[in-house]
């Protein structure tokens, strides 16, 4: 089962996030796929944002991974775990790679959030959402959401 949205420019993609924020919960899982520019962390940083964490959310590339804690100013609720799994996907096993990283370690008390995830990062949890982002000619996106386990489709029904 899956639903796609139609978001018109990166601004709606970025609102997009901060929708998506709303229906998420620590130990939540959210796998992002699709192509470079398409918008991957655009999202994530509505995410961030909609989950009123501290500091600028970048793509974790060169990084892997990045914790960014809640701001009690901002509202925030929940941690948001945001790694980047693109420069995994070379190494000789990269689920062993994913698995270094001990994000399982964090993924019960903040929103884990994996760009390029999709087939390394789904055993750290019964449950998660994929979402596939795909970017057109005129930049518009189309963004799909797959409700893996859990509650995850009941939830999305209440996305605002």
């Amino acid at each position: 089962m899956s639903d796609a949205v139609r978001l018109p420019t990166p601004a709606d993609t970025y609102d997009f996030g901060r929708r998506l924020a709303q229906v998420l919960r620590p130990g939540d899982l959210v796998l992002l796929t699709g192509p470079l520019g398409a918008g991957k962390t655009a999202l994530t940083q509505g995410i961030g944002a909609g989950l009123g964490v501290r500091g600028d959310i970048t793509s974790p590339t060169f990084v892997i991974a990045r914790v960014h804690r809640p701001d009690p100013a901002r509202g925030g609720r929940v941690a948001l775990v945001h790694a980047d799994a693109y420069r995994l996907g070379d190494a000789a096993d990269p689920r062993a790679e994913i698995d270094d990283l001990d994000l399982d370690a964090s993924v019960d008390d903040s929103v884990t959030v994996v760009e390029w995830g999709e087939g390394l990062a789904e055993h750290l949890t019964d449950a998660h959402l994929r979402i596939r982002i795909d970017r057109h000619d005129d930049d518009t996106r189309e963004v799909e959401l797959d409700p893996v386990g859990g509650d995850w489709a009941d939830r999305l029904t209440t996305l605002p």
